[in-house]
């Protein structure tokens, strides 16, 4: 049978070019900083985004832990989207490592603006926690891959350099956002004081994310993430195949997207009230009440013909375009689902 996996954009498998610099990688033990691939992907990285440094980690998720316990005290509160993955996806993390409680703030399909950050900053009371972070999600999982526009990213840094709180961005996609929006990835970057991103969503690495930001930031999540365990010895066996993702991947994102709105305009021709505008990047959301089926009976559907969908709740399905999917792919799945719609 057919095998279409659009989970998401982790299950992609290493290029040609990726396992056979892996194979080669110049190694060294990263404890000591003596490994030089993962040095080479660390100034990559900090390049690439604007900053001044950055720090190779296993996972996106640890990333982001680690840019709260280093910008944060215990006691204190982030400001987050109500569905972002810090909040939604990282086991209560934040109040386990960092000891910090979280503010959650309904956006507009995922985004936050100024207008709704301003009011939820806490004023400066013995009685109430500091607000001490604002946490940005740069491409928006759970609303579909949406974007922060420029503006609006602008917009709420310059609010919260006004009231001296740190500006995170969880860019596990930033450079869909970028792809997206035509512009280089440090022009959105710039409005963070610090951003992870991931090699192994649709840049197609197969472990691994970086954090980025200042030099004493990066040393302070170095030192974290030894505590946690992060500290790698050899692991320039695996920065070698996300210096290959930098370089070669990044362009290639737009393929992604373009099979996702292939997929967002059929749907939205099958009658069960889906709008393909809310389609951004390479993140494909249907709410499923209109199909007459739950998400779980659509899922059902689409395995028995091979392909593998995500479920969102008792009434949404999520579809991700990535490297390894192809338009044959694409429109299979719309033969399919055309046909499990109509019975």
């Amino acid at each position: 049978m057919r095998l279409v996996d659009l989970r998401s954009d982790t299950v992609t498998m290493p290029t040609a070019a990726m396992r056979e610099a892996m194979y080669r990688a110049e190694v060294g033990d990263d404890v000591y900083g003596e490994d030089p691939t993962v040095n080479r992907l660390e100034e990559l990285g900090a390049r690439m985004t604007g900053k001044e440094a950055s720090l190779f980690v296993a996972s996106g998720t640890m990333g982001n832990q680690l840019a709260i316990l280093a910008h944060t005290q215990r006691g204190d509160e982030i400001l987050c989207e109500a569905e972002s993955h810090i909040f939604f996806y990282e086991v209560g993390g934040l109040a386990v490592l960092a000891g910090v409680q979280a503010k959650t703030l309904a956006g507009h399909r995922g985004i936050l603006t100024p207008e709704v950050v301003k009011p939820a900053i806490r004023p400066q009371d013995i009685h109430q926690p500091r607000s001490s972070l604002i946490c940005l999600e740069n491409t928006h999982n759970r609303a579909g891959g949406k974007c922060y526009p420029v503006e609006t990213l602008a917009g709420i840094y310059t609010l919260a350099q006004a009231h001296t709180i740190p500006v995170h961005m969880d860019g596990a996609r930033i450079f869909n956002a970028a792809a997206r929006q035509q512009v280089a990835v440090e022009k959105l970057t710039a409005y963070a004081d610090s951003v992870m991103f991931c090699l192994s969503k649709g840049l197609g690495a197969p472990v691994g994310s970086l954090l980025a930001g200042s030099r004493d930031f990066v040393e302070t999540c170095r030192r974290y993430r030894k505590m946690l365990g992060g500290g790698m010895r050899q692991a320039g066996i695996i920065a070698a195949a996300g210096i290959v993702a930098l370089s070669t991947m990044v362009e290639r994102l737009e393929q992604d997207h373009a099979h996702a709105r292939m997929l967002a305009d059929a749907v939205a021709n099958m009658g069960i009230g889906f709008d393909a505008s809310d389609v951004e990047t390479n993140i494909v959301v249907i709410d499923t009440m209109q199909s007459g089926k739950t998400a779980a009976e659509l899922s059902a559907c689409f395995a028995g013909q091979g392909i593998k969908i995500s479920q969102f709740g008792n009434h949404k399905i999520r579809m991700v375009t990535h490297y390894g999917i192809t338009r044959d792919d694409i429109q299979y799945t719309i033969d399919t689902m055309a046909r499990i719609i109509k019975g």
